[in-house]
């Protein structure tokens, strides 16, 4: 039987590619079957001079000040899948495997360097910087699944603001980066960069020659010379999703919408919405980044599998936020499984209320009553998206947006129920 293709998808498309003067991201997070992916906002912070930050796996030295971040993320780790911080930024991540070998032992995770990047960075461009630059020091490496069952990889990065998007991709230490700022792009578990290369390090192009992968003749193809010989094979049959998720962006190009990136992540027949095996989309967002900065960037996110069956919550930053715990996991300190050594030596219950009523919806979904709240919610959906729209558009004003998230994931559970 043929492996299914175990892998998340990023989009971005910037204008002319988007119907607005928008530039939409979204992104699927596809991750083992029953894992819970948490939705939670930290605020701007500044920390003491010395201080540090205790990531997924390893201490690291903090900044003095972050920005505010909502994050999409696996509950059992310190990093997230993906996010966007309050100065416009978004950014996902992808497993990839390289002729870089994966380092033995624990380092940062790519869903670490995700967070990192869109707490210290105001722009693609220095968010980029900043994983690049951990990168350099600390390395990546770690457990990538709650699970004591050896899985780590490289990563590839999508980080998108309100003027353009950068495709990072890295092998170990070393690393290639692409600036696009017009049109559709998307990125999958593969080597995207071939000979456009905008930025790298430093040090790229004499270990490729070292290595015997370039003979120094010619142009140098990032993706032909870091390509592994033989791929795994899951990466092999993500070709079809990225291939699949160009075609339905090139498809709506010149008419992107958030609604029109939703439809893309809810997408079975290409697979980018996934269910198969072990593997599942276990979380999805969706955001609208306006090139006049007097906007708000408006973030939908779904915080519960399946974005087929799932309804896209916006949150838009604001100084008065209303905390949402609902969709936040309980939290068991140093008796995590994560935290003692050996690691993953048992599972703890890590669902939060969404994900229970989701999870129980889900059962009933198929029968009528479960398929009339589907309609409600896609209907609420639809009637969102036509007000953000609006509210963008200035066609109406915009009130207190504070409190969105926490009254769309209200109103979805006691639908549910």
């Amino acid at each position: 039987m043929t492996e299914a293709a175990r892998s998340c998808d990023c989009f971005v498309s910037l204008p002319p590619g988007s119907q607005d003067d928008h530039v939409i991201f979204g992104k699927n997070a596809d991750r083992p079957r029953d894992e819970v992916q948490e939705v939670i906002h930290f605020p701007a912070s500044s920390h003491p001079p010395g201080s540090t930050v205790e990531c997924t796996y390893i201490q690291i030295p903090q900044v003095e000040q972050t920005h505010a971040v909502i994050l999409s993320k696996p509950a059992w780790m310190w990093g997230a899948e993906m996010g966007a911080n309050d100065q416009g930024v978004c950014i996902g991540n992808e497993a990839i495997w390289t002729r870089e070998p994966v380092a033995p032992g624990e380092a940062l995770l790519g869903m670490d360097l995700v967070r990192l990047g869109l707490e210290r960075g105001g722009s693609a461009w220095a968010a980029l910087t900043t994983i690049t630059e951990l990168l350099e020091e600390h390395g990546q490496g770690g457990q990538c699944k709650e699970d004591p069952v050896p899985f780590s990889y490289h990563n590839t990065f999508l980080l998108v603001d309100r003027i353009e998007a950068w495709v990072l991709e890295t092998a170990g230490r070393l690393w290639a980066a692409q600036k696009v700022t017009e049109g559709v792009k998307n990125i999958s578990n593969q080597l995207t960069i071939g000979t456009q290369v905008s930025a790298e390090h430093p040090e790229l192009r004499s270990v490729a020659r070292a290595q015997g992968w370039w003979d120094g003749e010619g142009e140098f193809n990032f993706s032909q010379v870091f390509t592994p010989e033989k791929p795994p094979v899951r990466m092999e049959l993500a070709k079809q999703r990225y291939r699949g998720g160009t075609e339905l962006l090139q498809r709506h190009a010149g008419a992107v919408t958030a609604g029109v990136m939703m439809s893309i992540l809810r997408d079975k027949p290409s697979g980018i919405c996934m269910d198969s095996g072990g593997f599942c989309t276990t979380g999805s967002m969706v955001s609208i980044l306006p090139r006049d900065t007097t906007l708000p960037c408006i973030h939908f996110l779904t915080g519960t599998p399946d974005p087929s069956r799932s309804v896209f919550k916006p949150f838009v930053f604001s100084d008065r936020y209303t905390p949402v715990p609902r969709v936040v996991s309980p939290q068991y300190g140093p008796d995590d499984p994560v935290r003692k050594q050996p690691r993953f030596q048992s599972q703890v219950d890590r669902r939060h209320d969404l994900y229970k009523a989701h999870q129980v919806a889900l059962s009933t979904m198929e029968t009528g009553s479960g398929e009339e709240i589907h309609h409600i919610l896609r209907e609420l959906e639809s009637q969102c998206l036509s007000e953000i729209s609006a509210l963008l558009s200035g066609d109406i004003a915009g009130e207190e947006l504070g409190d969105l998230f926490f009254d769309c994931v209200d109103t979805e559970i006691k639908l549910y129920q």
